[in-house]
């Protein structure tokens, strides 16, 4: 199996290094600056074990791989960004190699059914930055991060066993899952909480991410959506991944503090919180927090609020805590 990883930030940098220091064969899929310092140096991944030196083949799109049968194709970019990607992999001729999301939100595996037939899901579970190009950082530990993966529609397949293999191989601890998307839906209840540090800061808000996450489940039992625990009651965390510290690496926080940290100009509330709030609409159930929320994330990217700038009183009284 060859595996080309697309998007190579915190997430996707972290599993193509660490693929191919195990010898894996990897292709990332790359832009700027980030393609410029791979091309130049490799890519070097900070881990709680240590710092590991690099090197994998990386292109600019793609249209610049010449595609096999063998070939595992991994989205490691946000929601947000996976659009204009689906459409380069339709006109780059890619089409019954296997497609694996591993990407927050529930939206992006039907996203890339509609345009191919071989859809994965993945849960990512995985404590990463984007520090510089050509620099990623990721804090779990013993492994680095722990994935669940399998047919979008249901069950595994050989696919599913064969990257579950390479990733073991490299260190992560990865699982077969015939109902990934259950444990995806628990990872989503999860990151509800993700716009509240991006917005608020590292403040207590223990309350107000229990209200969104109070939403979520009644919305998703009123959509009939079943959901799998994936946080740190997990079981299988407490011997394989736990979050550690890196010596002279301060953690930025969650995907959508980094998005606003970096001012990247996007960020992913809207597959996130804005779910929920669909859901809520379909099936009749109120979601106001989460609403509150995403149109916060709208204001902040539209007003160029920085991250944590948002009163935490300005959000409790929205959400009558």
């Amino acid at each position: 199996m060859r595996i080309i990883i697309y998007g190579t930030g915190a997430v996707g940098g972290t599993i193509a290094g660490l693929l191919a220091d195990a010898g894996h064969e990897v292709i990332g899929i790359s832009r700027g600056a980030q393609l410029a310092a791979i091309r130049d140096g490799g890519l070097k991944v900070r881990t709680v074990a240590g710092a590991r030196d690099t090197q994998f083949e990386v292109v600019e799109g793609p249209d610049d791989i010449d595609y096999r049968p063998d070939d595992a194709i991994c989205l490691t970019m946000k929601g947000q960004d996976c659009e204009p990607a689906l459409a380069a992999l339709r006109r780059a001729g890619v089409t019954e190699q296997p497609i694996f999301c591993f990407q927050n939100g529930v939206e992006n595996e039907r996203r890339v059914l509609r345009r191919f037939a071989n859809v994965h899901g993945v849960t990512v579970m995985m404590p990463c930055d984007f520090i510089i190009p050509g620099e990623v950082a990721v804090f779990g530990t013993p492994c680095p991060g722990m994935f669940d993966i399998g047919l979008y529609t249901g069950g595994h397949d050989a696919a599913d066993a064969a990257l579950v293999a390479a990733l073991n191989d490299a260190g992560f601890a990865a699982f077969t899952a015939d109902d990934v998307m259950a444990s995806k839906y628990g990872k989503l209840l999860m990151n509800l909480g993700n716009i509240v540090e991006a917005a608020l800061g590292p403040d207590d808000t223990d309350d107000i991410r229990a209200a969104l996450k109070a939403e979520g489940q009644s919305a998703m039992q009123a959509a009939g959506i079943a959901w799998q625990d994936v946080g740190l009651s997990d079981p299988r965390r407490k011997d394989r991944m736990q979050i550690g510290e890196i010596p002279g690496v301060t953690r930025v926080g969650s995907s959508s503090t980094q998005s606003l940290a970096r001012a990247t100009g996007s960020i992913e509330t809207e597959f996130l919180n804005g779910e929920i709030e669909l859901l809520g609409r379909l099936h009749g159930v109120p979601t106001p927090g989460n609403a509150w929320f995403t149109a916060l994330a709208t204001r902040i990217l539209r007003d160029g609020l920085a991250a944590g700038s948002v009163p935490v009183a300005d959000a409790r009284a929205a959400l009558g805590l």
